[in-house]
């Protein structure tokens, strides 16, 4: 990999819960434009991972890079400030503020918000049920909508690099599929995305790369229609028999 072409990247990253280390050594990187997917099982520390890439949690070793930029340092009004968002896992909106309003705090950036209108019709064009549903309190509303109202919200921050977590968590396969297809609307229009995602077989459907992590470490990395190919990843994440 050309370090100097990666849009966001990780290198030699160590992170820890006090004395308890999560994450051992990780490296990954996504390039401008790219999709990539990174999945696991539970508790492999994909949620840390997509955390300490947001710059909520202190790296114990390692670097983080924003285009070529040390940014380790960093906490995460400045790595919004550096245009990356985050879709946290369980949504985590305002459950008794408006959907427009959880949709404003996204749209704090000085930079996003004079686009605020432009952007709002995008979200709303994206998920129609949400400009239906505008004035009705967050916290009344599905799961499923509820996650188009996070996904909205990360949006109007006019994100280059969006980090989506564990989106299906709870959702029914049919809403699963229309949040997905959602992800690839977003991407479409210029956004890089970093997924991480327990479902393997519907991250690895919509990435360009992907990486498979277990017990905070990387194992596994290349195009994703390789991986599924391999049994250990057929076996482990697709429930098949090999």
């Amino acid at each position: 990999m050309d370090n100097r072409q990666a849009l966001f990247s990780a290198h030699g990253v160590h992170v820890s819960y006090g004395d308890a280390p999560a994450l051992w050594d990780i490296d990954f990187h996504i390039n401008e434009g790219e999709l990539v997917s990174i999945v696991g099982p539970n508790g492999a520390g994909k949620t840390t991972l997509i955390n300490t890439a947001m710059r909520l949690l202190p790296v114990r070793s390692g670097r983080l890079m924003w285009r070529g930029q040390d940014v380790t340092a960093l906490n995460a009004t400045q790595m919004c400030n550096l245009d990356v968002s985050i879709v946290p896992e369980g949504r985590l909106l305002f459950g008794g503020m408006t959907v427009e309003e959880n949709l404003d705090m996204g749209c704090y950036r000085p930079y996003a918000r004079p686009l605020r209108e432009q952007t709002l019709a995008r979200v709303y064009d994206l998920f129609p049920i949400l400009k239906d549903r505008r004035w009705q309190a967050a916290g009344t509303l599905s799961g499923g909508q509820q996650q188009m109202v996070a996904f909205g919200r990360a949006l109007m921050a006019h994100p280059k690099l969006l980090l989506i977590d564990e989106p299906s968590l709870g959702l029914a396969p049919s809403v699963t599929q229309q949040v997905f297809e959602a992800i690839g609307q977003i991407h479409a229009s210029g956004v890089s995305i970093l997924l991480i995602e327990q479902n393997a077989a519907l991250a690895l459907d919509v990435a360009q790369r992907a990486y498979v992590i277990e017990g905070g470490r990387m194992v596994a990395t290349g195009d994703p229609k390789e991986l599924m190919t391999q049994p250990h990843i057929r076996q482990a994440y697709l429930g098949e028999a090999v």
